[in-house]
């Protein structure tokens, strides 16, 4: 509907005072027209349904980007005809003999900051990719190496920080603390699990001692990059703490940095108004991808499972291949005289002394082989394992709802009604007054108790929908892991194909032009 067609039911001098009142407070103030970010700004200050402010926005002419006076005007009217209740539409003002409406929205002086409001963040959406959380950091743990077969009372680890360029030194104590005052600051977040603490004893000597600390590494290298790429945790103190601080206490600076903050509870500026953000629905939502995110994790768990398989048999191949060339060595290096009876027809004395140089080619074979299984495991076995340890952390963090917050919480409405229950008691049988007066201010406790704790479960789940977008934005790791595999058998079997091609020659000239194959029959 065109502004001339209003003219004729809404004009400057048949509205009330009120609406004058809003265009002026709403305005631009170098046109005589209100912005069409400024009228969605005001159509947030209506508590009506999306519905019928669709239909209000839908019945109002916003000619590039603007509002008239009197397409405002028109606005204003449905706006207080839907708060009454009633259908917006243009034939309301048709049909309307008295004064228009005064919609609710506030007093005018209010609004003008309407004009200065920028647009209401999305703070529930995590708007990031995968490859701007890889691009945070990247964290290097590496064993210190004079401490590698050394008695060992502890290990030492060089943790190298991309992002603040500096590297520090921590034991896995440090790790532990750290690792302690992040689960009490981030509670309501995906904490990653560290690796088990084990005592070693005496030297480095046996493969399964060996194993496990190269294991260890390598779980607080994935530990410590998939915090320092977390959204929330790679911008707190804590982690800036424990990558910069040189000092020869971290453990105490730790604990400081996080006294002094506390919880994120206590320092996030929406964590009380949490409730406000959620979607209605959101209990079924977190049904829904708790589900879905608990078969992925049984998925990727098979995945990992097979490719440390074939990374094994890739190690295994390897050493077969060697044994076999040393075996072909030693059959080679065998002087033992040929009998005489088989020494006129055998070719056996030449064949010896030719077994003996492909050893060297089975060698090469060998270490091929032991490459592609340390490509297939760095590669492959260990993103799945990052992306594992994130979905377990999850889990994690959805079992510390249910059976922390959440059970507080019920566990507090509990005791509350006994409360009111021993209150109602107090008031039938009559008791000291000074009992009664301790029994109100219990109950009055535990009321401030139940609100902090209904905000705390509330903010609980803020936080678990945006660390469920979380393991969303990192599933692409999928196609990453996809293409590691990829490359890393091309470049086995290229590099294996090679080595064999160079072989089938050889054997031409050791044995003939059948290259030791049976020939046709």
């Amino acid at each position: 509907m065109t502004d001339c067609t209003m003219a004729g039911e809404i004009n400057e001098g048949s509205v009330p005072a009120y609406y004058r009142e809003v265009f002026e407070a709403i305005c631009c103030r170098t046109d005589d027209r209100v912005q069409v970010e400024v009228f969605q700004r005001l159509l947030q200050r209506t508590d009506l349904s999306k519905a019928a402010l669709g239909q209000i926005a839908e019945h109002v002419d916003s000619t590039d980007g603007f509002l008239s006076k009197l397409s405002l005007y028109k606005a204003l009217a449905l706006i207080a005809f839907a708060q009454k209740g009633k259908q917006p539409s243009p034939k309301l003002l048709e049909n309307c003999i008295q004064e228009l409406p005064k919609p609710l929205l506030g007093e005018p002086r209010d609004l003008s900051a309407l004009r200065m409001q920028p647009a209401q963040e999305d703070v529930l959406t995590l708007s990031q990719t995968l490859d701007k959380l890889l691009s945070r950091d990247t964290v290097q743990v590496e064993l210190i190496p004079e401490k590698k077969g050394l008695f060992l009372k502890h290990v030492e680890y060089q943790v190298t920080s991309q992002r603040y360029k500096i590297s520090v030194y921590r034991r896995y104590s440090d790790f532990d603390v750290f690792h302690e005052v992040l689960l009490q600051r981030f509670a309501y977040r995906v904490v990653p699990a560290l690796p088990p603490k084990r005592m070693l004893k005496g030297v480095l000597t046996s493969v399964s001692e060996r194993d496990f600390i190269e294991g260890r590494r390598r779980a607080l290298h994935r530990f410590i990059n998939l915090v320092a790429r977390h959204p929330f945790f790679s911008e707190d103190e804590l982690v800036k703490t424990f990558l910069t601080f040189s000092g020869s206490d971290v453990q105490t600076k730790l604990r400081d940095t996080y006294k002094k903050t506390g919880d994120e509870f206590m320092t996030n500026r929406i964590a009380t108004l949490a409730k406000e953000y959620l979607p209605s629905d959101i209990q079924a939502q977190f049904s829904t991808s708790r589900e879905l995110i608990r078969n992925i994790h049984n998925s990727f768990n098979k995945l990992r499972d097979r490719a440390e398989k074939m990374a094994e048999r890739s190690k295994e191949n390897a050493t077969d291949l060697l044994m076999f060339g040393r075996e072909l060595s030693t059959l080679g290096s065998d002087s033992s005289s040929i009998p005489s009876l088989a020494s006129s027809q055998s070719t056996w004395g030449t064949l010896r002394q030719s077994l003996k140089s492909l050893s060297v080619e089975f060698a090469v074979l060998s270490d091929k082989a032991a490459q592609q299984g340390r490509r297939e495991e760095d590669d492959v076995v260990e993103k799945l394992n990052v992306f594992l340890d994130l979905l377990q952390s999850y889990r994690d963090l959805c079992e510390r709802h249910e059976k922390g917050v959440l059970h507080e919480h019920q566990r507090a409405l509990h005791k509350y009604g006994m409360m009111k229950r021993q209150m109602m008691s107090a008031t039938v049988q009559p008791k000291e007054q000074a009992s009664v007066e301790q029994l109100e201010s219990r109950i009055v406790q535990q009321e401030n108790a139940i609100q902090t704790m209904e905000l705390r479960n509330y903010f609980s789940l803020f936080c678990l929908h945006q660390e469920t977008q979380l393991i969303f934005i990192y599933l692409p790791i999928t196609s990453h892991i996809l293409g590691a595999f990829v490359n890393s058998q091309v470049q086995g079997h290229r590099e294996m194909g090679e080595v064999w091609n160079d072989l089938q020659p050889k054997l031409g000239c050791l044995f003939g032009a059948n290259n030791g194959l049976k020939p046709p029959i």
